[in-house]
C-alpha cells in the first residue's frame, strides 16, 4: 500500500511552529551566554595553580561531558521544579518546565564550551603573560585585558558551531513534553494523524537552518584565517 502525503497540515499550524521554534531559541540564546560565561570561568579554574579549583572545575567538565544530555534534561525536569517550588514558595502548578530546560541545558553546554574556551587560552602565547605582567599587570587583568580578547578571537568560529549543535539538540525537551520546535511538529502531526510530513518538515527546517548558519561559520574562519 503506498502512502499519499498529504502537506495540507503545515500552512495552518505555521504559528503554532512558530511559538515552538521561539522556545527553542531561547533555550538556545541562554544556554549559549550563560555557558560561555560559566564555561570561561571554568576554563580558567582548570588552568589555575590553586588545586581544589582545578579538580573542581575538571570533575564538573568530565561529569558533564560523561553524561548523556537528555539523562541530564531528565534529572533537571524532576529535580528542579521541586527546588524553585521549595525556594520561592511557588503554586505546585506552576509550569517551570522551560525554565528547567534553560537550567539543565547551560550547565551541560558549559562543560563544552569550558574545553574550547581553555583550548582558545592556551592557544595564546606565554609571552603575552609575561609582557603583561611586566607591564604591571595582575594575573587577572592579564586575562581579562590581554589573553582573554585572543582567545576569544580564535574560538569564535568554535563557539558558533557549539551553538548550532545546542540548536539541534533542543529537541531533546521532549523528555519534558516541552513543545519546542520539534514537540509542536509531533504534537501536530500527532493530532492530524500526519506524522510524516510534519517530521520532514521539521527536518527539513532544521537542515536548512543549521546548514546555512554552518557555512556562515565556515566563511568567517576563512577570512579570520587571511587576516
Amino acid at each position: 500500500m503506498n502512502y499519499e502525503f498529504d502537506w495540507s497540515s503545515i500552512p495552518g499550524s505555521l504559528p503554532f511552529l512558530w511559538e515552538g521554534m521561539k522556545i527553542s531559541l531561547e533555550i538556545t540564546a541562554i544556554a549559549v551566554v550563560v555557558g560561555i560565561v560559566w564555561g570561561t570561568l571554568l576554563a580558567m579554574m582548570r588552568l589555575s595553580p590553586v588545586k581544589p579549583l582545578s579538580w573542581f572545575a575538571a570533575g564538573y567538565v568530565n561529569l558533564f561531558r560523561a553524561i548523556p544530555l537528555v539523562m541530564v534534561l531528565l534529572w533537571f525536569f524532576l529535580i528542579v521544579p521541586q527546588v524553585l517550588r521549595g525556594a520561592f514558595n511557588l503554586d505546585p502548578n506552576t509550569d517551570v518546565r522551560l525554565t528547567s530546560a534553560m537550567i539543565g541545558f547551560a550547565l551541560f553546554e558549559s562543560a563544552y564550551y569550558s574545553e574550547i574556551i581553555r583550548a582558545g587560552i592556551q592557544s595564546v602565547p606565554k609571552g603575552q603573560v609575561a609582557a603583561a605582567s611586566a607591564l604591571g599587570m595582575s594575573y587577572a587583568q592579564a586575562m581579562r585585558l590581554v589573553v582573554l580578547p585572543q582567545a576569544f578571537r580564535n574560538m569564535v568560529p568554535l563557539l558558533l558551531t557549539q551553538a548550532i549543535v545546542l540548536f539541534q539538540d533542543t529537541s531533546l525537551v521532549y523528555v519534558s513534553a516541552l513543545a519546542d520546535f520539534f514537540g509542536a511538529a509531533y504534537k501536530v502531526g500527532d493530532r492530524d494523524g500526519r506524522l510524516v510530513e510534519l517530521l520532514l518538515f521539521a527536518g527539513a527546517v532544521y537542515f536548512v537552518l543549521c546548514f546555512s548558519l554552518s557555512q556562515v561559520v565556515r566563511r568567517l574562519q576563512k577570512r579570520m584565517a587571511t587576516v
